[in-house]
């Protein structure tokens, strides 16, 4: 092995207003980032891949029920929910993701699970599930997903809609997690998971499980993972964007992301921010919006996380 390793880790860009934000929540918010990032860290450190860094680091996040996925998903406005996943190895571009999934502990392993076993990218239903069957992953039932505060979040939100007050929170629309890295062999990858949006409509599927909107990696250019608004990502294709970008314009990940998120993601009517990392390990978290939450380590240099 030779070089360093970086890594990147974001919990969504639909924080909680500052006004909102109590002293206690922050430090715990800022506190199982933390966890979150040496997770990664510990993989990156031994010598690990970077798509074994982002698997674990999301694993991790999935875990936290306080992230929009896994275990603290939001409702869809039937009381359900739907998760979706992607991951990518940007050593030779190979993806697997899953949408509208519920059951899987971790919807991120079912992802990686549809990379590694099939030759498919994007699978949803009782195939996805089989998939994940066939893997030997964990599976969970409907309490270990359920969140008092995820349930609560919805009941206002659908009372807002039938009072017509439904306001633009960014808390009940960006809610997603990932993860991306770049090892010590100078390999990339990416992984990102969602719960969706509070409320959404049952079969929505948003950025997080397509490759080149949500979720990308090439070891070429970049390894990117997004949250924000997801139609606007999808129609802006926006993680492929910044790599195209970075290899047919010679733009830098810092100005092509920013690029992106901090003009044309606007002017498209849509906020948000996203995680990336290039081949040379540097590290960009821009987001238009009031805050994400985001940890980043770069090896032998900077490390933090941050919310605002």
């Amino acid at each position: 092995m030779s070089g360093s390793f970086s890594l990147a880790i974001h919990g969504g860009a639909g924080v909680l207003t500052r006004s909102r934000m109590t002293p206690e929540r922050e430090a715990a918010t800022n506190d199982a980032l933390d966890r979150v990032l040496a997770t990664g860290e510990a993989v990156l450190s031994r010598d690990g891949s970077a798509v074994d860094a982002v698997t674990a680091a999301v694993c991790a996040l999935e875990d936290e029920p306080m992230f929009n996925a896994g275990r603290g998903a939001v409702f869809t406005r039937d009381g359900h929910q739907e998760m979706d996943a992607a991951i990518m190895d940007g050593r030779a571009c190979r993806a697997g993701a899953v949408a509208g999934l519920f059951g899987p502990q971790n919807p991120i392993l079912a992802a990686r699970a549809v990379m590694e076993t099939t030759d498919h990218v994007l699978m949803i239903g009782q195939g996805a599930l089989d998939v994940v069957r066939a893997a030997g992953l964990t599976f969970r039932e409907a309490d270990y997903f359920f969140t008092q505060g995820r349930w609560d979040a919805l009941q206002r939100t659908l009372k807002m809609e039938r009072e017509g007050a439904l306001d633009d929170d960014p808390s009940r629309r960006h809610g997603t997690v990932g993860a991306v890295a770049r090892d010590r062999s100078g390999a990339l990858a990416a992984a990102t998971s969602t719960g969706g949006m509070t409320a959404k409509r049952s079969g929505r599927i948003g950025d997080s499980p397509v490759i080149g909107a949500g979720t990308f990696a090439d070891d070429a250019t970049c390894a990117i993972s997004a949250t924000g608004d997801g139609e606007v990502y999808l129609r802006l294709c926006v993680a492929h964007e910044i790599a195209a970008r970075m290899r047919l314009a010679g733009q830098s990940l810092e100005q092509a992301a920013g690029g992106v998120i901090l003009t044309d993601l606007g002017a498209a009517g849509g906020s948000g921010g996203l995680i990336g990392v290039d081949r040379d390990g540097a590290v960009t978290l821009p987001f238009n919006c009031d805050g994400m939450y985001r940890g980043w380590s770069v090896e032998g240099q900077d490390r933090g996380t941050a919310i605002y």
